[in-house]
């Protein structure tokens, strides 16, 4: 393989919300995007997904639910192979996100499960996994780390630009606008993972779908200002957050909708809070992450920040691959030893590469 020849590569992700597993296929050299192939997402057993909740936190979770994991996310490229099978023989190399149950970087410690010498056996493909334990290690967030990804997309458009993701915790990507401008990127706060754990706390429902459960609500603007106290808002970037760095216990009391209603507006009035942090002001927001698809935070958010918002649909990204896309991109970059992480994006003291590569016997 020469040096910066395009190959195709496999992504998966497995976010903080713990729906599922999401893969997806493009072709990169590891610094532009050739062209886009398939995604797909499989969700998770029930089963697996309490078990995976269950070990948020946990610094040695069990063996066997690695094994399970892993096997799950196999499963997930092999269906997608099967649905495209024209590409079965062009995938060089899968990214293994793993899924995070630990992210303390201020003690320098961070773990996503999966076992990438075992998916390399089970795809017979070559892995590269473990992306972030080299950025902590030398004192970085180790998050985010699709910003040099929305770098590669974003090409002609329109900068300064903001890229803001969406997920069980929301992260922000500021492009600039010439190219000497180092992408700055940070978490600004949680996403869905406090509003689907209190709808599902509350009601018969995985999460607020169609924003139909916090639309009929309204924001208990006392316990808004308390959940803003938190310290994490005050501090400069780069900055990362865990899944467990909030809690909903200052909820207690309040109806489903009004609950739901305020998480909205906690999660929009965040986001609003820390764009004060960039270099300058994004001529508009593009949202990626399952975020979007919720009303609620999308009239929210358009309704208090001071640009314009709109899905990552509207310039011809795909925000259910997106995450996804990008770890296939960071596979081909840790093959190729270019950074996956800089100073601006999670702090980490020089550009870092990353990753640990399992070979198919």
């Amino acid at each position: 393989m020469s040096e910066f020849s395009p190959v195709w590569a496999l992504g998966l992700m497995s976010g903080t919300s713990m729906d599922g597993i999401d893969a997806a296929i493009i072709e990169t050299d590891g610094k532009k995007i050739i062209s886009f192939g398939p995604s797909a997402t499989t969700p998770y057993p029930q089963e697996l997904r309490d078990d995976i909740a269950a070990a948020l936190g946990l610094s040695e979770p069990s063996p066997e639910l690695i094994e399970r994991l892993t096997d799950a996310h196999a499963e997930a490229v092999m269906a997608l192979m099967s649905a495209h099978k024209e590409y079965k023989e062009r995938i060089s190399i899968i990214g293994l996100h793993g899924h995070t149950v630990l992210h303390a970087p201020e003690d320098r410690r961070t773990l996503q499960i999966g076992d990438g010498n075992r998916l390399a056996r089970k795809t017979r493909c070559d892995v590269v996994y473990d992306f972030r334990t080299a950025d902590v290690a030398a004192g970085g967030q180790g998050a985010p780390l699709a910003p040099l990804y929305h770098r590669a997309l974003a090409g002609d458009l329109e900068k300064p630009l903001a890229v803001v993701n969406i997920g069980g915790i929301s992260n922000i990507t500021w492009i600039g606008d010439t190219p000497e401008d180092d992408p700055i990127a940070f978490d600004t706060g949680p996403g869905n993972a406090l509003l689907d754990d209190w709808v599902s706390g509350q009601r018969d429902l995985t999460y607020d779908r169609d924003g139909a459960v916090s639309s009929a609500g309204s924001v208990d603007a006392e316990v808004l200002d308390n959940l803003l106290e938190n310290t994490f808002f005050r501090r400069k970037p780069p900055k990362s957050l865990d899944r467990l760095d909030f809690d909903l216990a200052l909820l207690q009391g309040l109806t489903s909708e009004d609950g739901a209603a305020t998480l909205v507006a906690f999660t929009c009035r965040a986001i609003a809070s820390q764009i004060g942090l960039l270099p300058s002001a994004p001529a508009r927001l593009l949202i990626t992450g399952g975020g979007r698809h919720n009303p609620s935070i999308m009239t929210t958010l358009q309704n208090i920040v001071g640009a314009r918002v709109d899905p990552v649909e509207a310039v011809g990204w795909d925000g259910d691959a997106m995450e996804a896309q990008a770890f296939a991109f960071l596979a081909v970059r840790s093959l190729r030893g270019l950074p996956l992480s800089m100073p601006s994006t999670t702090g980490v003291p020089k550009p870092m590469t990353g990753g640990r590569l399992s070979r198919v016997a």
